[in-house]
């Protein structure tokens, strides 16, 4: 079926036009596979960023050990001025810039937020913490909120108007306090100011 080419002068010859060919085959091969190398790179790092961003999101967020208030009369009986969070690092966090973290109070009053760096009250750093940032796990910060001063000063508008400070908390008055760090993952606490404040308190656990 397949016949023997015997005589030398029959078999073909490559011209220099097939070689050009080839040769132009061989670099646009070369080309489209460094693109697709330099593409697979740019993915594969933009891919890194993302992962890292959104890990951030969802672990670098503070905790809230403990919260209290100040309890000072005014002349409809006893109210909550003053409220200090204790926090610490969440578990799997990294460093936390405590200036750069934001506090949202939303309640009956109204909402209100502010980055901590601004507050008029220092941060107090209770154990370990160096320049209001959280670096380790057994770091606490106490975070002085004065719910009657500028503290809260971005002048949100409610049905009453606005308003330059949330209030203070009175009796039964319950709030949410959110905390974002700068890598955008919240921390949200509840408070609730109990029933009865009484001239023997000085401070409550909220």
């Amino acid at each position: 079926m397949f016949e023997t080419i015997l005589d030398e002068e029959e078999r073909g010859q490559v011209g220099i036009g097939t070689l050009i060919v080839f040769i132009a085959m061989v670099l646009v091969a070369a080309i489209a596979a460094g693109v697709l190398i330099n593409t697979a790179g740019f993915l594969q790092t933009q891919a890194e960023a993302t992962g890292e961003e959104s890990t951030a999101q969802v672990s670098d967020r503070i905790q809230v050990v403990s919260t209290s208030g100040n309890v000072t009369p005014n002349s409809n009986g006893f109210v909550v001025d003053n409220v200090t969070f204790v926090v610490a690092k969440a578990p799997g966090a990294g460093n936390i810039d405590l200036d750069e973290t934001t506090i949202q109070v939303i309640g009956e009053q109204g909402q209100n937020s502010t980055q901590i760096g601004d507050l008029n009250e220092p941060i107090e750093d209770i154990i370990g913490v160096s320049n209001n940032v959280l670096t380790d796990n057994s770091d606490r910060a106490a975070i002085q909120v004065s719910l009657t001063s500028t503290d809260l000063d971005d002048a949100s508008i409610t049905e009453g108007g606005d308003f330059d400070n949330y209030g203070e908390l009175r009796s039964g008055e319950e709030i949410t306090v959110t905390f974002t760090t700068p890598s955008s993952a919240t921390t949200t606490k509840e408070i609730r100011v109990p029933t009865t404040l009484t001239s023997d308190q000085t401070s409550v656990r909220l």
